[in-house]
């Protein structure tokens, strides 16, 4: 939490900074468990809901609250979650053209 909110430190406690590291651990969890089964659709879409939760958190920070700065510590998540949906949506697409191409196969 030292390093994401700069801008204004006062405003973050123990009990927050706790919070969003359980919040970083869950989603890892569930990013690892989507690299594991990237076949599942439910958990795919699952995935892409955190990363747009981690970019509308990290922007809603920034340029909302004022409560962090754009500094490196700020703009790392940003790149990963924005290229993370980028490619997420990408393959998306790659997810739903297998699963037509297995129904047509199973008519």
């Amino acid at each position: 939490s030292e390093k994401l909110y700069t801008a204004s430190p006062g405003l973050v406690n123990g009990l927050q900074a706790r919070t969003f590291g359980v919040w970083t651990l869950l989603s890892s969890v569930i990013r690892c468990l989507c690299a594991i089964d990237i076949r599942n659709r439910t958990l795919y879409h699952i995935t892409l809901f955190t990363f747009f939760l981690a970019l509308a958190h990290f922007l809603s920070e920034v340029f909302i609250y004022h409560t962090a700065a754009l500094t490196i510590g700020v703009m790392a998540p940003l790149m990963v979650a924005s290229f993370s949906i980028m490619g997420m949506l990408i393959g998306l697409q790659y997810l739903e053209v297998e699963a037509l191409s297995q129904n047509k196969k199973k008519n």
